[in-house]
């Protein structure tokens, strides 16, 4: 064989094999360290509150804030990188919720009252995933409050909220187009007053999450007609 023909030393099929090898392994590693990373933070910002820097997150870590830089980019990566975790799983917390319901009522219920749980479980945590400060210098990508993590949560739990009514409405005619335009609404309510709620400081006359939950679910199912109606006479 002359040495047009031949393999070249740290060539062919095994080295290759090798080079994957090693490149796989790599991988896991910088995903098992990103998971660890995203876990710290979450910790981190439980403790410190949503307004923690990238300094105050690393340091909660053990690590350095150039190695969050390193994996998640900014500020911004990182909000987003946590979001998708926190937010898949009150994703999946709420759509079984939703499962175990047998009316359309119990299931919005359901997914309200899972929704104020998780969010109350940490407040620092889903304000830091939901909230993103403008003037922040540790950030340049803009809001994630409108797009990524966040924006397929809502565009989820939306279709979750949809569908019981959908079926309930596909047999009456001209109702069924009509409530696509409901699902965005109930989660512009539920979002808003679920947040504000969360915020108020407690008092006596803060309501409790599953009275809150039920608030929020008989103003999606009834509006507040019934509450503007005249008291019965004395």
């Amino acid at each position: 064989m002359n040495i047009l023909q031949s393999d070249p030393a740290g060539s062919g099929p095994a080295a290759s094999a090798a080079v994957d090898g090693r490149a796989s392994r790599w991988q896991s590693h910088r995903e098992e360290r990103r998971r660890e990373l995203i876990k710290s933070a979450r910790k981190a910002v439980h403790a410190l509150g949503s307004e923690a820097s990238m300094e105050d997150i690393a340091a909660a870590a053990g690590t350095s804030k150039s190695v969050f830089y390193r994996y998640f980019g900014d500020k911004a990566g990182l909000q987003h990188a946590v979001g998708e975790v926190v937010l898949n799983q009150m994703q999946r917390r709420i759509q079984e919720a939703a499962q175990s319901a047998q009316t359309p009522r119990e299931g919005l219920f359901a997914m309200v009252s899972a929704y104020l749980q998780m969010a109350e479980t940490s407040p620092n945590v889903y304000t830091f995933v939901t909230r993103y400060a403008p003037g922040d210098a540790e950030s340049h990508t803009g809001s994630i409050s409108t797009a990524g993590a966040l924006g397929h949560f809502f565009a989820a739990i939306s279709e979750m909220i949809a569908l019981p009514m959908r079926n309930q409405l596909r047999a009456v005619p001209g109702k069924e187009a009509v409530i696509g335009y409901w699902p965005n609404a109930a989660i512009g309510l539920v979002r808003n007053a679920g947040e504000q709620w969360l915020a108020s400081p407690d008092s006596p006359a803060k309501p409790g999450q599953e009275a809150m939950a039920r608030q929020i679910t008989d103003w999606l199912c009834f509006g507040i007609a019934p509450e503007l109606q005249d008291p019965p006479a004395p």
